[in-house]
């Protein structure tokens, strides 16, 4: 039984995979960095020697890299052995609009959006097929609502959510045993601010504890999970505040990350 996790040599992804590893499966980790899935395959055999852990590296943010490793992930694991894949790799770009350079943002649809739907797409067919798995895709609190001066990420992740939403009724009303879910975790202790140029004040979730809910909610077939106490108070919030006060809100606060 392996998990497929992408985005996994760092923050979230490796948190995943290392509670995946707990719950007893087998995994296939990707990312762009072989030398750090290197060292999280050897940390996790020796955590875990019974599981088997498949390293594939792939830059997701290319479309031919994700057929890759659909094709090398199956051919290695097995098409039928593989039950719960997270797709987790994502990035950022912060700044106004205009300002902002367009071949990141590309990059950033290409990885945020492109990769997701593409993964989604051929894994569950197989899970639709073989009639179980586990899809999680990770979104953000950012997919509830728009993010001036960080607009091309905010509409990535309202993207990842909103799929994810659609394809989880689809599956609900043709009765499938398929579990897909939407992990929507507000600021988190990760790297992820630092390489999308912001700086984040006030406390942050433990990336460990945004993996664990993420994953138990996943395999318990619930449609969105927002870790923590707080953000699904601010999302519940950002809501009733209407579109048009919500965004003039969270410009307020998201000019303040200028990582400067």
């Amino acid at each position: 039984m392996y998990a497929l996790v992408t985005g996994a040599s760092a923050g979230i992804g490796k948190e995943i995979a290392k509670y995946l590893a707990l719950l007893g499966y087998d995994l296939i980790l990707t990312a762009r960095s072989e030398d750090k899935l290197e060292k999280l395959r050897k940390s996790l055999e020796k955590c875990f020697p019974d599981r088997n852990v498949l390293v594939i590296p792939a830059d997701l943010s290319k479309r031919e890299e994700c057929f890759r490793l659909y094709q090398e992930a199956c051919a290695r694991a097995g098409k039928d052995n593989i039950d719960f894949v997270a797709n987790n790799a994502g990035m950022g770009v912060y700044g106004l609009f205009l300002e902002t350079d367009l071949d990141k943002e590309l990059d950033l649809i290409d990885l945020n959006v492109t990769a997701v739907h593409i993964l989604s797409k051929l894994f569950l067919r197989d899970m639709a097929e073989k009639g179980r798995g586990v899809l999680m895709n990770v979104g953000s609190c950012a997919g509830f609502m728009s993010g001036p001066t960080f607009s091309s990420y905010y509409a990535s992740k309202n993207y990842v959510v909103r799929l994810t939403e659609a394809i989880h009724e689809e599956l609900r009303r043709a009765k499938s045993p398929v579990k897909v879910s939407c992990l929507c975790p507000g600021p988190t202790d990760t790297a992820f601010n630092k390489n999308s140029g912001v700086t984040v004040s006030g406390k942050q979730i433990g990336v460990a504890q945004v993996a664990r809910e993420g994953v138990d909610g996943a395999l318990k077939g619930r449609m969105i999970v927002i870790p923590g106490k707080k953000m699904p108070a601010v999302v519940k919030a950002s809501s009733l505040m209407g579109e048009h006060l919500s965004t003039r809100v969270n410009y307020l606060l998201q000019v303040k990350k200028a990582g400067k």
